[in-house]
């Protein structure tokens, strides 16, 4: 009931009015009956504007985190998407995605309309990634046709990260229905589910214009956390960069200081060198100051004998 009061009343005039939102193919959707609406994943807001321009009631299998918020923004998401009956799954593999085939059958079981996207998880850059087998296994066993669902423009209006969308105009391409009764009773045949998977990514390619790659958006998002956390900080490389700059800088100034330093030593060096030099040279050549000899002293001395032999006798 709160589906249709959301859609309806709350809501849907609110969107529409804001977003515009285009649609193609519209008459593609069976008016009654069983079908999976398999769809690209952009944005959080996918699960919003596909079920509000589809007449018929369409309920997705959200990832359990949905349901299971915290704080006011994640109680808020997690009554969004109770009120709105979408349901819960676990997407850690093994049992749990028996566990999320076998929810996503009972919806195909009561004649409604199943929302999915086989990428698992939304685009991480915009292009199309892998798909993952359940798609297919579901529409075996529950023998029921896929339509190809390309969502345009919602990671413009509310791109990964983004809380409160922009104000843009959004579009949604409904493809024929691809039918694959010509597999029935093959669901265990993973040569065939991969088959089966690739012929709807390859519609969904050709319906959004979107590049194909062939690896699984998970493996896509965790290639790129990788490549993050290897990255340096840009804030901690500019530090470094400055601090070494700093460091050239004061290395300059102390070689210089050191030259100072050096030069100043040498030429004080030289200067008492050159002190020392010029007073061994004047003393080897001044003449020895001793006592003056009286002229009559020489007059005394007798012939032949001079002041040493005097002095030698005495």
């Amino acid at each position: 009931m709160f589906y249709w009061v959301l859609k309806r009343i709350i809501l849907g005039p609110i969107l529409f009015a804001l977003f515009r939102p285009w649609v193609e193919g519209e008459e593609h959707v069976p008016e009654e009956g069983a079908a999976i609406l398999a769809s690209n994943h952009l944005s959080f807001s996918d699960s919003i504007f596909m079920p509000l321009v589809v007449k018929r009631r369409v309920t997705f299998l959200a990832k359990a985190d949905y349901f299971t918020g915290h704080g006011v923004k994640g109680r808020l998401k997690a009554a969004f998407f109770t009120m709105t009956g979408q349901l819960p799954i676990d997407r850690s593999g093994g049992t749990a995605s028996d566990a999320a085939l076998a929810t996503g059958l009972r919806v195909l079981h009561r004649g409604q309309l199943l929302g999915i996207y086989p990428e698992g998880t939304r685009s991480p850059d915009g292009r199309l990634f892998r798909g993952k087998t359940g798609v297919a296994r579901m529409a075996l066993e529950a023998g029921v046709p896929v339509l190809p669902v390309a969502m345009i423009g919602t990671d413009k209006v509310q791109p990964i990260g983004r809380t409160i969308p922009h104000i843009g105009r959004v579009g949604i391409v409904i493809g024929e229905p691809l039918d694959f009764s010509r597999y029935e009773g093959m669901q265990d045949d993973r040569f065939v589910l991969r088959s089966i998977t690739d012929e709807i990514m390859y519609a969904l390619m050709e319906l959004s214009g979107q590049e194909y790659v062939d690896v699984y958006a998970a493996t896509m998002k965790e290639r790129l956390a990788a490549a993050k956390r290897a990255k340096p900080n840009p804030v901690a490389a500019a530090a470094s960069a400055v601090t070494a700059r700093v460091g050239e800088r004061v290395g300059v100034r102390d070689k210089d200081d050191r030259d100072t330093a050096r030069d100043t030593g040498t030429a004080a060096a030289d200067a008492d060198r050159e002190a020392v030099e010029e007073a061994v040279a004047e003393a080897g050549t001044a003449p020895a100051q001793g006592p003056e000899v009286p002229p009559t002293a020489l007059t005394e001395v007798e012939p032949g004998r001079g002041e040493g032999g005097a002095a030698g006798a005495a």
